[in-house]
């Protein structure tokens, strides 16, 4: 899966944002933390749930469970969004 190209991501300072482009069929603005900021740098290649899960675990002292939970939570509506392909 890949973040899909009609969505764009602008980060400032703790918060990210996600916009859509005139493309999308979602209208709207989604705003989100640094977390989410890492997931969304993360699908900037393809790349898997698993993979997401595994990188973000090594690099953040959180437990497995919380980190497993918030990434699928967020793909999850990414995907509803529209803004994930695959």
């Amino acid at each position: 899966m890949k973040l899909n190209k009609n969505f764009l991501v602008h980060k400032s300072g703790k918060e990210t944002i996600v916009v859509p482009t005139g493309n999308a069929e979602f209208s709207g603005i989604v705003k989100g933390n640094k977390t989410l900021g890492v997931i969304l740098d993360l699908l900037k290649k393809d790349t898997t749930e698993q993979q997401i899960i595994d990188t973000m675990a090594e690099e953040y002292e959180v437990s497995r469970e919380v980190i497993e939970k918030d990434v699928r939570m967020t793909i999850s509506r990414l995907k509803e969004l529209g803004a994930i392909d695959g």
